[in-house]
């Protein structure tokens, strides 16, 4: 029998303005599941940039929740685990769904664009992947991400669809930006097992065709395990 491929992913919170896209969280686990991988979420133990009103789409004075136990709404009790516990050795491919918190908590480029920074635990641990060169599967703006990662280690191909300002920040961190016409859309790095798709980079993008770009994405990464 087929091994069964072990799929990290990487989680960012819970709500698409401060945290993980929730849409997109669900249907790259549930691609995952369709292509009958196996996979763990993970997230850090640690407070969040800050905390939005999903209904006002503003911060909310000196509120404070945590990544892990927020990424656990999606993941479930007990089933999303601590990145300090985590190791790059013990999976065979990375995916990282997107939402805002992925570059406010995960990293600051939704502040800093290319001269943002990474968080050590993060950026060891996605690093790890293209070091093994193991498959990665970025999402919406994780790529940005990854591009962060990778600033003076490697180049790859990536989209954050057809954004002008991000496209800009991920070429300037020496990464190669592909416009893209929709969220249905993948682009491939070969030499970086490297898989990214736009998502709700489209904010009017149907859900229909956000899904088609994820499972795209996860199908191309798992081919590549």
């Amino acid at each position: 029998m087929a091994k069964t491929p072990k799929v990290a992913v990487l989680l960012a919170g819970c709500g698409h303005l401060d945290g993980a896209e929730v849409r997109e969280a669900v249907l790259t686990m549930l691609a995952l599941d369709q292509h009958g991988a196996a996979f763990q979420c993970i997230a850090p133990n640690a407070d969040q940039h800050h905390v939005i009103n999903h209904v006002t789409g503003q911060p909310v004075p000196g509120a404070r929740r945590n990544i892990l136990e927020e990424s656990s709404r999606i993941a479930r009790v007990g089933q999303c685990l601590d990145l300090a516990e985590a190791k790059a050795a013990d999976f065979d491919a990375l995916v990282m769904p997107g939402g805002y918190g992925v570059a406010k908590n995960h990293c600051t480029f939704a502040f800093k664009g290319a001269e943002g920074e990474v968080r050590p635990d993060v950026a060891a641990f996605v690093r790890a992947f293209f070091d093994a060169k193991k498959p990665v599967g970025a999402i919406c703006i994780a790529p940005a991400l990854v591009a962060l990662a990778l600033a003076g280690k490697a180049s790859a191909d990536l989209t954050l669809g057809n954004d002008a300002g991000c496209a800009a920040a991920v070429n300037k961190l020496g990464q190669h930006h592909k416009d893209t016409p929709s969220a249905r859309e993948i682009v491939i790095d070969e030499a970086c097992k490297l898989v990214t798709t736009p998502a709700y980079m489209f904010d009017d993008a149907r859900l229909s065709d956000v899904f088609v770009g994820i499972e795209r994405c996860v199908a191309e990464v798992l081919k590549r395990v």
